[in-house]
C-alpha cells in the first residue's frame, strides 16, 4: 500500500523471559525456557500444570497501592512495557509532541479474567450479596488498556482495543500501521498483553485438551515442530512498540530500529478452534502482507512462526509457508520462539513482532528449542533454527500468529 512509511522508533515489554527488552533480547538468543509449575494458584488436580509465568514479578516497582486498584494483570503489563517503549523512543515528557497526534492500539485476547473471576468467586462464597468493587468493570473490559496508557500520557488520538483470541495484537498492531499511513496519527502506541494463568484460564483450554500435560518436564513442554508435542504452554507478558509517521521521527532525531511494511489478515472460515488443514487462511494472511509491503516472497530472511505446540496448528502452518514461498522457503529462516516463551494468547504477537526487530536490528534468528524428532510431515530441509540461535542479515521478517475463529494475520518489517 501507498502512503506515508511508518517505523519503530521504541520497544519495551515484561515477559516470561525478562522484565525489560536486554532481558527478554538475552534470553531468547541463549535458548531459554520459561516454563515451570504454576506458582499463581494451586494447579495440583488440573491436567496441565505448568506455564509460563512472568517470574519475580512485584507491582510495587511500577505502581502505588492506590494506582494498582485500577488496573488488572493483563492491564499492568500492558503499562509497563508501554512506559519502557515509550522511554526508549524519548516520548515521555516530551512537550515538542502533539498530543492529539498520539494513539494507542492494544490487542488483548481476553482482558481481565483474574478481576472477572475474583469478583465471580466472591460474589458466591459472599452468599450472593452483591457486593462488587466500582472497579470490577474497568479491570475486566479489554480496551481499558488501551485507555489508561492514553490517560498516564495524556495521548488525544485514536484509542480503542483490538479482541480476535491469538491475533489480538497483530491486528493491533496493523491498524497502527493504518492509522498512521492514512494520516489519522503520526505516533501510535501499539502492542499487547495477556494475563491469564488463573483457574478459569487453565481450566477452559485443559477442558479443550489444548495444553501441554508433559506437567514432570515442563523445561521441554513447549516443543513446536517436534513429533511428540501434545499442546502448549500457556504465558503472560506484555510487549509495546512505538510506531510512528518516518519523516516525524527523523525530524525529531528519533532512533529507528526498522520499517513496518505491510499487513495481512484472512479468516480459516473452517472451525472454530482447528485451523484449516491445508493453512489456507495462513497462506492467504502472508500473502497479503507480501502484497501490502509491495515485495515478493524472496525478499523475506526469517518467519517468525506461530508455531505453538499444537498437533494440527504447526503442520498447517509449515504447509503454507511452503505453498507460498515455494523453493524459496527453503532458504528462509524459521523459529517459533513460543518454544521459550509459551504462548501469551492475545499479548504473544507483541513479543513475537519483537524477536522480529531483534533478528534485524542485531542479526540474530532465535531458535526453536525442544525439538528432539522432528514430526514426519514436515519437510527437514527446511531450516527451523533448531536447538541455538543463528547469525544471518535479514532483511525483512515475516510474523505470523493465528487464532481461535479461524483469525489469521501477518505482520512485516524490513530493515532500513
Amino acid at each position: 500500500m501507498s502512503g506515508r512509511r511508518v517505523v519503530v522508533t521504541g520497544i519495551g515489554t515484561i515477559n516470561p523471559l525478562g522484565h525489560n527488552i536486554e532481558e527478554y533480547f538475552k534470553n531468547l538468543q541463549d535458548g531459554v525456557s520459561a516454563a515451570a509449575p504454576i506458582t499463581h494458584f494451586d494447579a495440583s488436580k488440573f491436567r496441565s500444570r505448568i506455564a509460563c509465568e512472568v517470574k519475580d514479578y512485584d507491582w510495587t516497582r511500577y505502581f502505588d497501592r492506590k494506582e494498582v486498584r485500577k488496573y488488572d494483570r493483563f492491564a499492568q503489563f500492558a503499562m509497563i512495557s508501554a512506559d519502557e517503549a515509550l522511554r526508549d523512543a524519548a516520548l515521555v515528557e516530551n512537550d515538542a509532541i502533539n498530543l492529539e497526534r498520539v494513539g494507542v492500539v492494544w490487542g488483548s485476547g481476553t482482558g481481565g479474567t483474574t478481576t472477572f473471576y475474583e469478583e465471580c468467586k466472591g460474589y458466591v462464597e459472599g452468599n450472593y450479596t452483591p457486593r462488587f468493587s466500582p472497579f470490577f468493570v474497568p479491570r475486566m473490559v479489554v480496551d481499558l488498556a488501551a485507555g489508561f496508557i492514553s490517560i498516564k500520557y495524556g495521548f488525544m488520538g485514536p484509542n480503542y482495543s483490538t479482541v480476535s483470541a491469538c491475533a489480538s495484537s497483530n491486528h493491533a498492531m496493523i491498524d497502527a500501521l493504518n492509522l498512521i499511513r492514512w494520516g489519522k496519527a503520526d505516533i501510535v502506541v501499539t502492542g499487547g498483553s495477556e494475563a491469564s494463568i488463573n483457574e478459569p484460564g487453565v481450566g477452559s483450554f485443559c477442558g479443550m485438551q489444548a495444553l501441554s500435560t508433559r506437567n514432570d518436564d515442563a523445561a521441554h513442554a513447549s516443543r513446536p515442530f517436534d513429533a511428540q508435542r501434545d499442546g502448549f504452554v500457556i504465558a503472560e507478558g506484555g510487549g509495546a512498540l512505538i510506531f510512528e509517521e518516518l519523516e516525524h521521527a527523523q525530524k525529531r532525531g528519533a532512533k529507528i530500529y526498522c520499517e513496518v511494511v505491510g499487513g495481512g489478515m484472512s479468516a480459516d472460515a473452517y472451525h472454530m478452534t482447528a485451523p484449516h488443514p491445508e493453512g489456507k487462511g495462513a497462506m492467504i494472511a502472508m500473502r497479503g502482507a507480501l502484497e501490502d509491503a509491495g515485495m515478493e516472497p524472496c525478499d523475506i530472511d526469517y518467519i517468525n512462526a506461530h508455531g505453538t505446540s499444537t498437533p494440527l496448528g504447526d503442520v498447517a502452518e509449515i504447509k503454507a509457508i511452503v505453498s507460498l514461498f515455494g523453493d524459496h522457503a527453503y532458504n528462509l529462516n524459521i523459529s517459533s520462539t513460543k518454544s521459550m516463551t509459551g504462548h501469551l494468547l492475545g499479548g504473544t504477537a507483541a513479543i513475537e513482532a519483537l524477536a522480529c526487530v531483534m533478528a534485524i536490528t542485531k542479526g540474530i534468528i532465535p531458535p526453536t528449542i525442544n525439538v528432539e524428532t522432528l514430526d514426519a510431515e514436515i519437510d527437514s530441509n527446511l531450516n527451523l533454527t533448531l536447538g541455538v540461535c543463528q547469525h544471518r542479515e535479514v532483511r525483512a521478517a515475516l510474523s505470523n500468529t493465528f487464532g481461535f475463529g479461524g483469525h489469521n494475520s501477518t505482520i512485516i518489517f524490513r530493515k532500513m
